[in-house]
């Protein structure tokens, strides 16, 4: 099976009108007033009436007056070997082995793959959020992680989740979601399983 495509970060956010004005990636003083969920988590409370979101926990990497922009972080789908990924992708499998866990990100966009990691692996393409967390959207990123090189903790995910301008400020008021810091090690070692469940522990947002 393919996995689909790989795009520089900054262009897929920009894919996204609600993610990013024609202007470009927003800076956080760009989000509306005490709604800056930028390096937070989204968690579906059990009032979700999307059947896509049920139970979902989702990295927000961008929020601004434009709309969000975010990775469901709970629902890996598939393990698949990283040789085949690159081959997948049209990269060299030269010294390729060892297998990754693939997450459904999202319903956008589902050919589209990103990686979430910790911050101290950066290439040029990577995206901050916040201090503690980067997205990378590149092949390279697959083979460094083959060669051992990559990013030590990380979700690698196809598609994401996105809202218009004011779409989740509205879903927020309708008690669709609680938020939370996104701590990295709950986001990376906890199993998924128990990720919503320990996340809505956690939740800084009881609405």
């Amino acid at each position: 099976m393919a996995w689909g495509r790989w795009v520089l970060v900054t262009f897929a956010l920009l894919l996204l009108p609600a993610a990013a004005p024609e202007r470009g990636l927003a800076q956080p003083d760009d989000s509306p007033a005490g709604q800056n969920l930028t390096g937070q988590l989204l968690i579906a409370t059990p009032d979700m009436r999307d059947p896509r979101f049920d139970h979902a926990v989702i990295l927000i990497v961008r929020h601004n007056k434009g709309g969000a922009f975010g990775i469901v972080v709970n629902r890996p789908v598939a393990r698949e070997k990283l040789a085949r990924l690159l081959e997948d992708l049209g990269q060299s499998t030269k010294g390729i082995d060892g297998s990754i866990d693939i997450y459904a990100g999202g319903p956008v966009e589902p050919d589209i793959g990103f990686v979430l990691h910790d911050a101290a692996y950066h290439r040029p393409e990577t995206v901050a959020i916040g201090e503690a967390l980067a997205m990378t959207s590149s092949p390279a990123v697959l083979r460094d992680i083959a060669q051992h090189h990559g990013p030590a903790k990380f979700i690698f995910a196809f598609g994401y989740a996105g809202w218009g301008p004011g779409q989740l400020e509205d879903e927020l008021a309708q008690h669709a979601w609680f938020t939370a810091p996104a701590d990295p090690q709950l986001l990376f070692d906890d199993a998924p399983a128990r990720l919503w469940q320990d996340a809505i522990a956690r939740r800084s947002r009881a609405l």
